[in-house]
C-alpha cells in the first residue's frame, strides 16, 4: 500500500491506493446521491467534480470516505 499526497484547495491531502472517493449531487434540500467513485486516484475524482455543471438549486462535493473529515470540496447554487 503507497501513501500519496496531494494538495486540493490549499489543504494537503494524504490518501492510499485503496482510498474511495465520491463524487455526489443534490438537489435543493435533499439528500447526495453517489455520481461517481474513484479508488485511489484524487486527480480523477477532482477532474470529474470539475466537469459537474450545476445549476440552480443543485450542490456537489467530494467526499474521502473513511477520513475523519470526509468533504474535501463543495459547491451549490
Amino acid at each position: 500500500m503507497q501513501t500519496k499526497i496531494a494538495t486540493l484547495d490549499g489543504k494537503r491531502i494524504a490518501y492510499a491506493d485503496t482510498t474511495r472517493f465520491e463524487v455526489q449531487i443534490g438537489r435543493n434540500k435533499s439528500a447526495y446521491r453517489t455520481k461517481y467513485a474513484f479508488t485511489g486516484d484524487l486527480a480523477q475524482a477532482v477532474a470529474y467534480l470539475n466537469a459537474i455543471n450545476i445549476g440552480n438549486g443543485y450542490k456537489k462535493r467530494l467526499l474521502m470516505v473513511g477520513a475523519r473529515k470526509p468533504v474535501l470540496a463543495r459547491a451549490f447554487s
